[in-house]
């Protein structure tokens, strides 16, 4: 008799998903996984007409986790980063 594992279903991807859409990551690991430095991914979100090409309206939003803490949703993290995948795929 076959045994069926849960991946088989996208029962493990369907956990992996809602925990990356439920995990904050801090801005080093937003760093490690993107590649880019603390100045870039601040101007990636901040319009700045002496820079226009450094902002990017697509780059996930940070959401407020203390008094001076931000963080980044992984999920959209992980999204920005397959879309720049198929942005430069597609050039």
């Amino acid at each position: 008799m076959p045994v069926f594992s849960g991946e088989c279903y996208g029962v493990t991807s369907m956990a992996a998903q809602l925990k990356s859409a439920l995990t904050i990551i801090r801005r080093k690991e937003v760093e490690a996984r993107t590649g880019l430095s603390r100045s870039s991914i601040y101007a990636k979100m901040k319009h700045n007409p002496k820079r226009p090409g450094d902002f990017d309206s697509t780059f996930p939003t940070p959401i407020s986790v203390g008094a001076k803490a931000v963080g980044w949703i992984e999920g959209e993290i992980d999204a920005w980063l397959t879309a720049q995948v198929e942005k430069s795929r597609k050039a």
